[in-house]
Parts: C-alpha cells; sequence; structure tokens
C-alpha cells in the first residue's frame, strides 16, 4: 500500500538504491571542488610558493652556474613540473589521512560501505585531478618567466605523467597506513618528498635497474616527450610496460601496506586514538 500524504493523495516513494564506486567518485570530485573554490587563498598559495622556490632555483643558479644553468633548463622545468605533481599525489593520500587522525574523523570512513581504502584512493585520485590543474599554472609560469619553449604533447604527458604519479600514490597509500598505526610521523613524511628529487633525476644515472623505482621511468619518458616531441606511439613497447607495471606494481604493494597497517590498528585498538 502506497503511503498517503496530508492531503490524500499519493506520494510514491523510490526504492533506496545502493551506492556505487562511480557515485562515491563524483562526491569526493565535487568535495575537492568546494574545497578549491570556498578555499582559494590556499591554493593560490601552494602555486606562489612552488614559484617562489623554483625561482630561488632559476634565478640563484644563474648567478652561480650561468650558461651551465641555461644549457639544462628545459629539463629543470620538467623536472621541476614533474616533483609539484608528486608532490601533490603523495601528500593528498598521506597528509589527508593524518589529518583525518587528528581531527577524530578517521572513523567515518572506516564505517562507509566501501571501505576505508576505496575511499581513500579516490580521495587521493581527486586531489591529483586538482594537483594536474595547479602544476599546469606553475609550467606556464615557469615557461613565460624562462622564455623557455617545450612540446607539449597534451595526451601524452598526461597518460605518461598520470602513470608516474600513480606509483607514487601507491607510496602515498603506504604512509597513510603507517601514519594511521603510529600517528605522528610528519617529520618522515615530509622528508620522503625530497627523497622524489632523487627518483626524478634516475634516469640521468643510465643505471637499467633503476627504471622501475617510482617516477624513474615516467621521469624519462615525460623528458623525452617535453623536450624532443615524443608521442605515445612512438616510445619503445618495453619503455611502456615499465610505466604501466610500476604504476599497478607501487599501487598494489601501497594499498596492501595499507590494509595490513589498518587492520594492525584495529587489533591493537588504536585506529581512533591520537
Amino acid at each position: 500500500m502506497a503511503p498517503v500524504s496530508n492531503e490524500g493523495t499519493d506520494v510514491s516513494v523510490g526504492e533506496p538504491r545502493p551506492a556505487g564506486y562511480w557515485l562515491l567518485a563524483k562526491a569526493v570530485l565535487y568535495r575537492e571542488y568546494l574545497i578549491f573554490v570556498r578555499y582559494p587563498a590556499n591554493a593560490i598559495g601552494g602555486i606562489v610558493i612552488s614559484l617562489f622556490f623554483f625561482g630561488l632555483l632559476f634565478y640563484g643558479g644563474r648567478m652561480i652556474a650561468g650558461q651551465a644553468l641555461t644549457d639544462s633548463l628545459e629539463g629543470i622545468i620538467v623536472g621541476y613540473f614533474l616533483w609539484t605533481l608528486s608532490v601533490g599525489a603523495y601528500s593528498a593520500i598521506s597528509n589527508d589521512i593524518g589529518s583525518e587522525v587528528q581531527w577524530g574523523t578517521l572513523e567515518r570512513h572506516v564505517m562507509t560501505p566501501f571501505g576505508f581504502a576505496p575511499v581513500a584512493f579516490l580521495k587521493g585520485v581527486a586531489k591529483l585531478v586538482r594537483t594536474f590543474i595547479t602544476s599546469a599554472v606553475i609550467l606556464a609560469v615557469m615557461l613565460l618567466i624562462t622564455g623557455t619553449q617545450l612540446e607539449l604533447p597534451v595526451g601524452t604527458i598526461i597518460v605518461v605523467a598520470g602513470l608516474a604519479i600513480l606509483s607514487v600514490l601507491g607510496l602515498g597509500f603506504a604512509a597513510g597506513g603507517i601514519a594511521v598505526l603510529y600517528k605522528r610521523i610528519g617529520n618522515w613524511l615530509n622528508l620522503l618528498q625530497f627523497g622524489f628529487i632523487v627518483l626524478i633525476s634516475a634516469p640521468a644515472f643510465d643505471i637499467g635497474w633503476l627504471r622501475v623505482l617510482p617516477l624513474a621511468q615516467g621521469s624519462a619518458m615525460l623528458q623525452r616527450a617535453m623536450l624532443d616531441g615524443t608521442r605515445l606511439w612512438e616510445f619503445p613497447a618495453l619503455d611502456l610496460v615499465v610505466l604501466v607495471g610500476t604504476a599497478v606494481g607501487y599501487v598494489a604493494v601501497g594499498y596492501i601496506v595499507f590494509e595490513w597497517a589498518t587492520r594492525r590498528a584495529r587489533k591493537l585498538g588504536v585506529l581512533g586514538d591520537y
């Protein structure tokens, strides 16, 4: 029997729909959009800080190194662009989970029908979309400041950089799980961000096994795409296999570490403690 309203007319009540991952993805993307538009000063501040450090690198290096810096400027710009993406992707998960622990809102994520890990991962992906936008702005300003011209095959850059950053998301996943278990490890989390500089520079050493490290293969391919104009279909098949393999592999390892850490925290009864 259909429910009847106060006016005596029938009111149809729809059947409850189970929440799907598509709705979850839309919700976290919309949440990230709201944070961006409601707190624009914070977003602009991140761009200004990144450009400030690049200005120190560029103008300070030009005073010290002179022509040597000019000769390698294009590679520095590409590397710095990838570094801003990496830091944004890594902190998207690790710092966000650390904040949830401090705010005492971690249990809400655990109690969702999706589980903690999928929510955390999709929140990281949503922040990565925002990071792509802000890093693109930073790249444009860097090119304007230095007067440098780069090849910008947008599709290739998005695919290569996106797969490279997925490996960093895996690291952020693992770091977030450790943060759930041990709480205050912010100094160690921040230290790892500077390690990305070494990973991005790894292709310069021309050592084969370094390509399986996070960011290394993506850095090499992004340099070729933005300096030489190499398109995605022009890369050797082995390079693409390594890029995809490292992306999937590190996300899987990070997911496993995250699940282990959160289960360990539940077993010890410290999931909601701070």
